[in-house]
């Protein structure tokens, strides 16, 4: 029990300390030593970061290519243009490491659209807009195709 309550302390007072201290006893093979819960809750925790992640760059892809397709500003074209690139970038980064996101985007899609639609109108209140995306929710058309 003392153990028990030393990593449960060490977990909350100190998390790279917990995350070196459990991987040691994993690779030492003192299974019976980790603090399982916790692991159990860190694991989940990546794949949720994971996942929010994915949601936030679609969505400021979405953005960028809204505002670079419609809207009429030839000054700000370039940097809308660098931030398509570099969310496109790190979106082929993410699947890279996680393929299995490549499944979500379909279904994610429709909440990204409509999020970067409502922050395009609001920036843009006099650009037109289209109510329905004209983006292809196919991940590999948003990481290649240029819209505009």
């Amino acid at each position: 029990m003392v153990e028990t309550t030393h990593l449960q302390k060490l977990y909350e007072q100190d998390l790279v300390a917990w995350c070196d201290d459990t991987a040691a006893k994993l690779k030492a093979g003192n299974f019976d030593e980790i603090d399982l819960d916790h692991l159990i809750e860190e694991i989940e925790g990546l794949a949720g970061r994971d996942r929010r992640e994915l949601k936030s760059r679609i969505r400021v892809l979405l953005t960028h290519l809204l505002k670079r397709t419609y809207v009429k500003s030839p000054d700000n074209y370039r940097g809308w243009e660098i931030t398509i690139r570099e969310q496109r970038q790190q979106l082929r980064d993410l699947l890279e490491q996680s393929p299995t996101l490549r499944n979500e985007v379909t279904a994610i899609f429709p909440k990204c659209w409509n999020e970067a639609l409502a922050a395009v109108k609001e920036d843009f209140p006099n650009a037109e807009f289209p109510c329905e995306s004209p983006f292809s929710p196919s991940i590999n058309t948003l990481l290649q195709e240029r819209f505009w």
